[in-house]
């Protein structure tokens, strides 16, 4: 009698990948989520008997086994094991069509299936299965209940993300690219990396703090090799990048971290990783966040007399913006009312539990100040409600004295962004991280905060001397309100004129006044550049006046910045500059003082881009790039990055110089490979600018 023989086994891919929402992924394999089911056909060398055994067997790891739940055995007859399940959809002849639905909680990642039948074992030719997360699936821990939020955050291969500063915040375009060749193998390489138990495999709060771990190359030999000198000789310079594409298929290949990135590039790469798991994921920007306050919620600014601000004394920062991310999930670990987003951070800043990880943080936590909640809920919390104060340093008798000037307490956390859901425009999510400053709520909170972080007494944090006594065991937050003075003073920067780079910069300080009476107001302003992180790269010029005000009034102070004053250190950096504009207002007869600060970018013209609105696959069209030179410098050393996902691979043209009122034009032969909406991003690069970015969609039909 002939014994049961697998002649083959059909993994169904086209239906089972529409039905899974992989039909993206650009990979031979199957690719599944778990809790739901996908069907396999399997072809026999006769019909099958009542008394033929025949299982399935599902493997993961290096030796799957039985006892340590890594070999499960499925049989049609014995439906439920560990949570999978099996069932005959119908026999015909000598095919059999089998049902599978692994466990919601299945631990996710690459199995292996063989087929059992009796004492033969078939193993399929690519019998490999991806097992991922399902934010279809109610029983999920990831389950989103909202079809256009799933599409978005999770099966979104492009999106923005938002930089620059509070006062001008823009969206630079980015390529996630999720279904890419070899990213999905390159997460799955990441999974195997971390070391995760079977068990911890289960849970996507584990596997995005693993996840926010090895994406930054600190400590383990990740994805991406953060670098902030200014200096990317060895590698590329983090404004470079127009998506997550390359670094992650250049790491796959090599296993070695590439070189080089800042906070969105980390963002953007761990955003890509989620989404690629099948963990919904935004990438959240807060505009001037806070940095390194040694959780006690103060960052402390220092000036010269010029009102300057100086790097050298201060340990803690405010970036103008910092990027990280937001991952959905319940949070089964925490008691109820933590489900939801919670903010993870590959940007290495801060060793956690002796690894630089940060997160799954419940973003409700950080509003309703639990900070006590795993993980790292103290030092998010921080980034996105420090309270900035400015001192100024004077010599006296030979010694640095210091001089509190002012303190906001709204200034840090603002402006907090994602990309719409299903638009290409900015939503902003304060609201979801901070109750509406000044609120009852907002106060409980930030009293609740205060209980789990013992902030510090004002005292200047900088090594030296201080002129203030350190109040005793007063740690009492300061009162969230802008600070009240006698004369009601209030500052605005504003520019008056456009910022192109070679142009003279135009800005303005108004000051106001509305108590009544005559006041006289001593002044102080200067301009500087400085990175994104807060850090000087160049003084510009500084005004000293005094100028009287009567009653309720307000007078505007101009500020001019000459090109020549900055336009050598513009072409000399390799990272964009913000320009920086402080002021410092004393009120000489109540001694009120007050001090603001606004971080502005600068204005560059637009890059165009000409192609047809629809193509058809696999029809070549030509797609065009123009960009005239508007300003009043020469461009040197441009080049321009150009990626189509689905239509053609990053791509490279190299510019030479671009004279004032020349136009650059580029053309690219493209191929669609792909069905629906597609994005082409394009990015200019030259010594003076480091920042114009476009992209145009493409309905592929």
């Amino acid at each position: 009698e002939s014994s049961l023989k697998v002649t083959g086994v059909d993994f169904l891919q086209s239906q089972n990948t529409r039905q899974h929402h992989t039909d993206g992924y650009n990979i031979q394999s199957l690719v599944v989520r778990r809790g739901q089911p996908f069907q396999v056909l399997v072809s026999l060398n006769r019909e099958l008997r009542p008394a033929d055994k025949l299982s399935l067997r599902f493997g993961i790891g290096e030796n799957p086994a039985k006892n340590r739940g890594s070999l499960l055995s499925l049989k049609p007859e014995r439906e439920d094991f560990n949570g999978w399940k099996i069932s005959t959809v119908k026999r015909n002849g000598k095919e059999c069509l089998l049902s599978v639905t692994s466990s919601p909680n299945a631990p996710v990642g690459k199995y292996n299936l063989h087929v059992k039948t009796g004492a033969n074992i078939y193993k399929p030719e690519n019998g490999v299965i991806y097992l991922l997360f399902n934010p279809w699936c109610e029983d999920d821990v990831v389950y989103m209940a909202s079809e256009a939020q799933r599409k978005e955050y999770v099966l979104n291969d492009t999106g923005y993300i938002y930089v620059g500063s509070a006062y001008s915040i823009y969206d630079r375009p980015w390529n996630f690219g999720q279904f890419e060749e070899f990213i999905l193998d390159a997460c799955m390489y990441l999974l195997d990396k971390s070391k995760l138990s079977l068990t911890h495999r289960r849970d996507p709060g584990t596997v995005s703090r693993a996840m926010s771990a090895l994406v930054n190359a600190n400590d383990d030999n990740g994805v991406v090799l953060g670098n902030w000198s200014g200096n990317y000789i060895s590698g590329t310079s983090p404004m470079d990048w127009i998506g997550s594409v390359t670094i992650l298929q250049k790491y796959y290949k090599t296993k070695k971290p590439v070189r080089y990135g800042q906070c969105w590039v980390f963002a953007g790469v761990l955003n890509t990783v989620m989404r690629c798991l099948g963990v919904p994921s935004r990438c959240v920007s807060t505009f001037d966040a806070a940095h390194d306050t040694e959780e006690n919620l103060r960052v402390d600014i220092y000036l010269n007399e010029r009102g300057e601000k100086l790097n050298s004394l201060s340990f803690d920062s405010v970036w103008n913006f910092h990027v990280w991310n937001d991952v959905w999930m319940k949070r089964t670990d925490l008691p109820n009312g933590f489900d939801g987003w919670q903010a993870i951070d590959s940007t290495p800043q801060e060793q956690s539990q002796g690894r630089f990880q940060c997160g799954p943080c419940p973003v409700k936590a950080v509003r309703e100040g639990d900070v006590y909640l795993p993980f790292d809920s103290k030092f998010v919390y921080a980034e996105v409600n420090a309270d900035r104060v400015y001192w100024v340093v004077k010599k006296v008798n030979g010694k640095d004295k210091y001089f509190r000037v002012g303190t906001e307490t709204q200034a840090i956390g603002k402006n907090i962004s994602t990309k719409a859901v299903g638009q290409n425009r900015r939503e902003d999510i304060t609201r979801e991280y901070k109750y509406p400053e000044g609120s009852r709520e907002e106060r409980m909170s930030m009293q609740r905060a205060y209980s789990f972080i013992r902030p510090s007494g004002l005292v200047p944090r900088s090594g030296y001397a201080s002129t203030m006594p350190a109040p005793g065991g007063n740690t009492q937050p300061l009162v969230p309100k802008e600070p009240v003075t006698k004369t009601g003073l209030h500052l605005e920067i504003t520019n008056t004129e456009p910022l192109h780079p070679g142009n003279p910069l135009e800005m303005a300080i108004t000051v106001k006044i509305s108590a009544p009476g005559s006041w006289t107001v001593d002044l102080t302003g200067s301009c500087q550049l400085q990175y994104y992180t807060g850090k000087v790269q160049a003084n510009l010029g500084t005004i000293k006046e005094t100028i009287n005000l009567e009653g309720s009034s307000e007078m505007q102070i101009p500020l001019k910045i000459a090109p020549d004053a900055y336009m050598k250190t513009l072409s000399s950096v390799e990272d964009e500059v913000l320009i920086l504009v402080t002021a410092i207002a004393e009120v000489k007869e109540t001694n009120d003082k007050l001090t603001k600060e606004t971080s502005m970018r600068f204005e560059y013209p637009p890059i165009t881009v000409q192609m047809p609105e629809t193509a058809q696959l696999y029809n070549d069209f030509t797609c065009a790039f123009i960009f005239k030179n508007k300003l009043n410098v020469t461009l040197e050393n441009c080049k321009l990055l150009v990626e189509g996902l689905g239509i053609f691979k990053m791509t490279t043209f190299e510019q030479g110089d671009i004279m004032p009122g020349r136009i650059m034009k580029s053309e690219i032969i493209c191929t669609p490979t792909r069905l629906g909406e597609k994005k082409i991003v394009a990015k200019l690069i030259s010594n003076q600018i480091k920042g114009i970015s476009t992209e145009k969609a493409i309905i592929i039909t």
